[in-house]
């Protein structure tokens, strides 16, 4: 049997909350499901408009929306400094569509990554100086941390405005107004909305102050389509309010209306809108935009979110496309690699000769290998974290890289690559991207390498489950013996990974009006998590698909059909032919084919139960 957690183990309607329990004459799994995610009343599954939180408590917030009200009115010419992640993309498109529609000067940059790096720097503000000659710069998805930028931006006149989310525990840089709920100081309730969600905050705001003033005003909720994707792009906590604001954007999107790059995007992909849900957003629509930042420029993936033309929508997704799937044979490329590195490093462990090998500017790729193998031995003695480096490696993907192999083996990891592939001596900085799993807060790991080593790390931020950091070459191994230093003081139980399980179906729920009702009941992902099942099953019949994915066909007590299942990317050795039960951990899906749906189990764990 599998080895499981339960997300909640009562199993009588009456051991519910009471607030619960009338959900539960409709449907026990439901009520149940809610339950395991501390819902405790009707209220918190709200989903009008009138259930966000209010602005009020958003330190900055009001001074924010003054200076920004003051330079529309004054026609002062304003600068939107983003991200270069689909966060930033959407909170830049969202500041630049409703602060135009308010009748204000504004423009937009991104920063390219691969030039200047992450956030207001001076080099972003001198950039943004010459092109625009800007009176304001109001920085989205960024600027926690950037005082040498503020101060730049500052010493010419120009005021600073910063909305961001990031986590920080040092002072805010003296800017004219901050606006970020993880600020010290900020009591607004939800810390979990993201960069396009702060944005929409001041933005709302702005709208609600000039209304009242009876000055040119827009609908900012028109909107929500650009936040709901980057909330879920951005991986935020899906609480009550998170939950909201998707809510409203998902719908606006199933009923067409959204911004037209969208649509072209889902064209793209071959999605329909009508049919969309929450997870799209992170699986379908956030890696095309991201794809931007990644391989080129983010330009490209903010003016598909901004053009009001179809013609041009189309062209603009087409590109993103085209980058997405060279970000893909990339990634491909890299994931392959680092799966190689890994493996030597689990196969050769006690090969101390391979511990000490002499790399310099003109190293072959060989060496390059071997170099980072070594390192990632140090880093993963003990098996507390994945820590790789290689001279060839695209620092646009190392953060996809680095979340496969935090999947693939549950441990922290960072996949670092050079910051110019043109520059990989030692004194050249690499940039490094942390996936984490629970129970590692991974910006505050980095901290504490930080806090105990100050000349190790020149730049990091992030939060609790993904990061970013820069250090020069020659530091690389002296931050893999440090970060695992931090990682030897955590508990085991912490590396232990824990599967969860929602518990057993009853046997009318193996229905296709269940699997339909139950992707609808709420806004699904992170921090409310997807409903997952287990049960034991009888086996029917199997197919091994393409050598790589195991169909099954499955009985189970009281329903009256086949059970359709199937399990991807399955180890086809480890199957045992002769299985007749099997214990399944699995999401309901409903499965399309030739204009037909039909109810199928995602399988997610298995475990031979019973052999014939």
């Amino acid at each position: 049997m599998l080895n499981l957690t339960p997300r909640y183990t009562s199993t009588r309607i009456d051991e519910l909350p009471a607030a619960l329990q009338p959900f539960a004459a409709q449907s026990f799994t439901l009520a149940r499901l809610y339950a395991g995610r501390g819902i405790t009343a009707p209220d918190e599954l709200e989903t009008s408009l009138s259930g966000l939180l209010s602005a009020e408590a958003l330190h900055g917030v009001t001074e924010a929306v003054r200076l920004l009200d003051l330079a529309i009115d004054e026609r002062q010419r304003i600068l939107i400094v983003g991200d270069f992640d689909c966060d930033g993309a959407t909170s830049t498109a969202l500041m630049m569509r409703a602060l135009t529609k308010m009748g204000a000067v504004v423009d937009f940059l991104v920063p390219d990554r691969f030039k200047y790096g992450y956030g207001l720097t001076p080099e972003i503000v001198e950039l943004g100086i010459e092109t625009f000659q800007p009176d304001m710069i109001v920085t989205v998805d960024n600027g926690i941390s950037s005082h040498e930028g503020v101060a730049r931006a500052q010493a010419d006149g120009i005021t600073v405005i910063i909305t961001d989310h990031h986590l920080t525990t040092k002072e805010t840089p003296p800017a004219e107004a901050v606006v970020n709920p993880n600020q010290l100081g900020c009591d607004f309730a939800s810390k979990a909305l993201v960069g396009v969600g702060v944005a929409f905050y001041v933005l709302g705001r702005l709208a609600k102050l000039r209304r009242e003033a009876g000055k040119s005003t827009v609908q900012v909720s028109q909107y929500l389509d650009l936040v709901a994707l980057g909330t879920i792009a951005d991986v935020g906590v899906l609480d009550k309010n998170n939950r909201i604001l998707v809510h409203h954007g998902l719908s606006a999107i199933r009923q067409g209306r959204c911004c037209m790059g969208i649509l072209a995007l889902l064209e793209q992909a071959g999605r329909d809108p009508k049919q969309l849900h929450a997870q799209d957003f992170g699986f379908v629509l956030g890696p095309r935009i991201n794809a931007a930042g990644r391989m080129d420029n983010m330009r490209i993936g903010i003016e598909c979110l901004l053009t009001e033309d179809w013609s041009t929508a189309q062209h603009l997704a087409q590109e993103l496309e085209q980058l997405n799937r060279t970000r893909r044979h990339v990634e491909g490329e890299m994931r392959t690699q680092a799966d190689s590195i890994v493996q030597a490093l689990a196969t050769e462990n006690n090969n101390d000769d391979r511990a000490n090998v002499d790399s310099d500017d003109n190293a072959s790729n060989d060496d390059t290998i071997t170099q980072a193998v070594s390192t990632a031995k140090a880093s993963n003695s003990g098996a507390r974290s994945i820590i790789l480096y290689q001279d060839d490696w695209h620092q646009g993907v190392i953060g996809i890289v680095a979340g496969r192999l935090k999947e693939s083996h549950y441990l922290p990891s960072i996949v670092f690559a050079p910051a110019d592939t043109e520059q990989t001596d030692e004194d050249s900085a690499i940039k490094g991207s942390a996936r984490s799993i629970a129970g590692v807060h991974i910006r505050d790991a980095i901290e504490q390498v930080a806090e105990r080593y100050p000349d190790l790390i020149s730049h990091f931020g992030g939060h609790a489950m993904a990061a970013g950091l820069t250090l020069k070459r020659r530091n690389f191994e002296a931050f893999v013996t440090a970060f695992n230093e931090v990682m030897a003081q955590m508990d085991d139980e912490v590396f232990a990974e824990q599967k969860f399980t929602d518990g057993p179906l009853q046997a009318s729920d193996f229905s296709l009006w269940f699997a339909e009702h139950l992707a609808d009941a709420s806004i699904w992902g992170h921090g409310f998590a997807p409903p997952i099942f287990d049960g034991v099953f009888e086996v029917l019949s199997f197919k091994i698909l393409k050598d790589k994915h195991l169909k099954l066909s499955l009985r189970y007590p009281d329903v009256q059909y086949p059970i359709e299942a199937i399990c991807f990317n399955f180890d086809n050795e480890a199957w045992d032919y002769r299985a007749k039960q099997v214990h399944l951990l699995f999401q309901l899906d409903i499965n399309e084919w030739n204009g037909k749906q039909s109810l199928q189990l995602m399988v997610k764990d298995l475990a031979v139960v019973e052999q014939g």
